[in-house]
């Protein structure tokens, strides 16, 4: 019989604690060994108890979450889903994803709400994710000290001449961060990025990253025409498809959610785009991206990988280079550089 996976839970509200529990523990596959009121006794907890996976609460008394996350991250190297209702604060989701938790999932508005059984498998299947991924590789977003007016402004309404896609999910907010905080502006070019994050946080998710790297930083919940020098971000929760739309204009439209999200933006970007494109596959579960990175291919554009023996996560990477659609392999240092030097290599030759 397969062992279960042991989960602690950490909230302060007694309500709640027992809310999760009675969720997790619903799921044969899974076991609740402890809870804890705060991080402090979290992190006694987690040393004692040694679970499989944590799920916290942000904003908590003695200890708070992003305190907690540090120390775990140091000291225990367990997995950790947030559960909030800070989602709305930028400066709690982003750090909480920099620092490497697994996700952040909105905490349902009670404990005995329509939100909490809505919730329910979402919360089930990231705890059995969490339980599965390389915690060795788990590892916080360096930020570079930045000042803010080294920020150039968008690119006035003019098309890009080329464009960077990037795919991932589960885990990808933290290397995406990571990418963009070591990758120079390049003024001639967009950034199209999808990953997996709730769209209760993107917008303040975005409004925080944006004051951490050189590029402009914009959400994806709208139909957008795309400027050069802006990074853009939507969300798997979404499908994304870019367009031509006449006076060499290209705007993404957001749609409902599809099965295999990345595909579909690469897809339709190799499709639509007269210029050069970057197709860049993070790492992520499941096989979506591949499709997609061939069709860039076929069409003139340059395939990357994240190397899968540094990912979280490593089913996307691994699958889209055994179907040998990856022009380049690339570990978590060399991504910013790798982008950097393909997009001006190929646009010097233009």
């Amino acid at each position: 019989m397969e062992d279960k996976i042991r989960v602690l839970v950490v909230d302060d509200a007694g309500v709640m604690r027992r809310a999760v529990s009675d969720i997790l523990n619903s799921d044969p596959m899974i076991e609740v060994v402890g809870d804890a009121k705060n991080g402090l006794l979290g992190l006694e907890k987690a040393k004692e108890l040694k679970p499989d996976v944590i799920t916290l609460d942000m904003d908590m008394p003695v200890m708070n979450g992003i305190s907690t996350t540090r120390h775990v991250m140091i000291k225990c190297q367990i997995p950790i889903v947030v559960l909030s209702s800070l989602f709305t604060d930028g400066a709690v989701t982003f750090e909480a994803l920099r620092l490497g938790v697994v996700d952040f999932v909105p905490k349902p508005s009670g404990a005995v709400s329509r939100d909490l059984n809505e919730g329910r498998e979402r919360i089930i299947e990231r705890v059995k994710m969490a339980a599965s991924v390389n915690v060795d590789n788990i590892r916080r977003a360096k930020l570079p000290i930045f000042a803010a007016d080294e920020a150039g402004a968008a690119g006035g309404g003019a098309a890009p001449e080329a464009l960077v896609l990037m795919g991932t999910n589960l885990c990808g907010p933290n290397t995406v961060i990571r990418t963009m905080a070591h990758m120079m502006r390049m003024p001639q070019t967009s950034i199209i990025v999808i990953q997996s994050i709730s769209n209760k946080i993107l917008p303040s998710f975005v409004e925080e990253f944006d004051k951490f790297v050189s590029w402009r930083i914009k959400a994806l919940q709208e139909d957008t025409i795309i400027e050069p020098g802006v990074c853009y971000i939507g969300s798997n929760e979404n499908s994304l498809v870019l367009d031509h739309i006449g006076d060499e204009k290209y705007a993404v439209m957001v749609g409902e959610a599809v099965d295999k999200p990345i595909d579909m933006l690469y897809n339709s970007a190799a499709e639509s785009f007269d210029g050069f494109i970057a197709g860049v596959l993070l790492g992520g579960i499941g096989d979506d991206g591949a499709m997609g990175l061939a069709n860039i291919r076929e069409y003139g554009g340059v395939t990357m990988a994240h190397d899968n023996h540094y990912c979280v996560f490593p089913n996307l990477t691994e699958n889209a280079i055994q179907q040998q659609v990856v022009d380049r392999v690339v570990n978590d240092h060399a991504i910013p550089g790798a982008i950097l030097e393909t997009v001006r290599g190929h646009l010097h030759m233009a």
